[in-house]
């Protein structure tokens, strides 16, 4: 059924058929649009209101997400962005990720929807770790353990997460950007961006693929100490797993020196 065929139908028929046609219609979205808008019932032209929103939605992350690579490319080097997830935690490794983007001035293979972790979906993030991964010129993850943490104390483990992903990278950066304060002993050129995840596009992939990977890691902890809530507190303080502490005590995967006050 062509546009002017499906158009004398009812505003039913249109949604499904827009819906079963979205690559179609994409490619020609301007002309529904407009064909839609211009239909004498209100439902059609709430369709075609609705197609209007979500193109200039489209535009608006396109530019957001522009102005991210743009940032990168305006050091004109060979950008690495660097970011961890897991300091707070009492239980679980700290996991730092680096993520080298490829750059052209095209804005061609932008991945739309990238961000600070915190502000997507778990079902997003996920899909995007997989895109970064695939697109990425290089990206490494680097985990140190609780014990790690115990030994060497939170704050080396730190940067050295931030410094083992940038060492395990199959390219060797020009400019490592890292989200909020620079990497100690980094002996590379390194800037900090406060809210880099905010700022740089290669700063919010590492954000996402270091979130991802430790939280399947601590997911995957939940099938063995199902007590303390892991699957859904990432080994943060939740009311679960203080509970589970202080009724059966540390598992092997907590962080003892964070402890202390809450195992008397």
């Amino acid at each position: 059924m062509n546009k002017p065929e499906i158009l004398s139908e009812s505003a039913t028929a249109i949604r499904k058929y827009l819906k079963e046609h979205s690559e179609l219609v994409l490619e020609n979205r301007e002309e529904w649009i407009a064909a839609l808008l211009e239909d004498h019932r209100k439902a059609v032209q709430g369709i075609g209101l609705s197609l209007k929103k979500s193109k200039e939605a489209e535009e608006r992350e396109r530019l957001r997400v522009k102005a991210l690579y743009q940032h990168d490319l305006s050091y004109g080097k060979i950008v690495c962005g660097v970011d961890e997830v897991g300091r707070g935690p009492l239980a679980g490794p700290i996991v730092g990720a680096a993520v080298i983007l490829p750059m052209d001035d095209t804005f061609t293979e932008m991945i739309l929807g990238i961000d600070d972790s915190k502000k997507i979906s778990k079902k997003n993030r996920e899909i995007l770790a997989e895109i970064i991964k695939e697109k990425a010129v290089s990206y490494s993850i680097y985990e140190m353990s609780n014990l790690d943490i115990d030994r060497l104390g939170i704050s080396y483990c730190n940067h050295e997460v931030f410094r083992g992903a940038v060492r395990t990278l199959s390219v060797v950066p020009e400019l490592v950007l890292s989200d909020g304060y620079k990497i100690k002993d980094y002996q590379g050129q390194n800037i900090a961006l406060v809210k880099g995840d905010t700022i740089s596009a290669s700063i919010a992939c590492a954000s996402i693929i270091a979130k991802v990977h430790r939280d399947r890691l601590m997911e995957n902890y939940a099938l063995y100490y199902p007590q303390y809530g892991f699957d859904h507190n990432a080994g943060y303080g939740s009311k679960d797993h203080l509970d589970a502490l202080r009724e059966k005590g540390a598992t092997p995967i907590h962080r003892i020196s964070f402890l202390s006050n809450i195992l008397k």
